[in-house]
């Protein structure tokens, strides 16, 4: 049997991981002389590597990222005040497993979006389940659902993931049944699931924008007491992006 007729029966095995590089595999067998068991080893390699690789495009498909962007893409030696090696070690994706939460403040065009979106996508690489969501978009879903009757089945949905990112938080002072939404999300997700907060504002200020103080407290206790607050400071990345910049911006 040759490799062509070899290859229908791998893929109706679905196997077709091991028939996409089998031509490539028996070139390197031959000139590097690898025994049978070897052979089959790395056919067997090819295949994992193909799985592995559209489970997690599967994931990164179902987190909705508004960009794939990785730690590596981030223009570390522009703004030297942002700190790496602690994101970087975020990005090993430990504080999910202890189910902690991360906040990510400062000014506009420092890379938020970018690093959390990253420190997501690591994340999917490892096997997380990972959602991200803007907050007016994920309030006016759940909003959505005391319309139709469908609340509950969105909030699960939002308890499901083990890293929930939600961008843009606090732009906006939150209505009284937002605030209450919030609240039935944190409370589902507290001491079992990690966030990612990306605000403008520093989480002390987070506090006026709940028309009620005792939900705030019960919200922010729960978010801002069980989290690594990481303040962005230095120079915005978005002017490069201006008529006549020159440098291409990672964020």
């Amino acid at each position: 049997m040759t490799p062509m007729d070899l290859r229908p029966t791998l893929k109706r095995l679905k196997l077709s991981g091991m028939g996409a590089t089998m031509d490539i595999r028996l070139q390197e067998a031959e000139t590097q002389h690898w025994g049978y068991l070897e052979f089959l080893e790395h056919l067997c390699l090819d295949e994992l590597e193909r799985r592995e690789q559209r489970t997690l495009e599967r994931r990164v498909t179902a987190a909705r990222f508004e960009q794939v962007a990785t730690l590596t893409t981030f223009d570390w030696t522009y703004n030297p005040a942002i700190p790496a090696p602690q994101l970087r070690d975020l990005g090993t994706c430990a504080f999910l497993r202890r189910h902690e939460s991360v906040i990510l403040s400062g000014a506009v065009g420092l890379g938020k979006s970018h690093l959390a979106q990253a420190l997501g996508y690591a994340a999917c690489q490892q096997g997380y389940p990972v959602a991200y969501r803007k907050t007016p978009a994920l309030l006016a879903d759940l909003s959505g659902g005391h319309a139709d009757g469908t609340y509950e089945r969105r909030l699960r949905a939002y308890f499901a993931p083990d890293l929930l990112i939600v961008d843009d938080f606090g732009l906006r002072e939150f209505t009284p049944q937002q605030s209450e939404d919030l609240y039935e999300l944190v409370c589902q997700r507290d001491q079992h699931k990690s966030w990612i907060l990306v605000s403008n504002r520093l989480p002390q200020d987070w506090y006026p924008l709940f028309p009620n103080p005792v939900l705030a407290e019960g919200i922010l206790d729960r978010l801002v007491n069980t989290s690594y607050h990481i303040l962005l400071q230095g120079k915005s990345y978005r002017p490069r992006h201006r008529p006549g910049a020159t440098t291409p911006n990672p964020v």
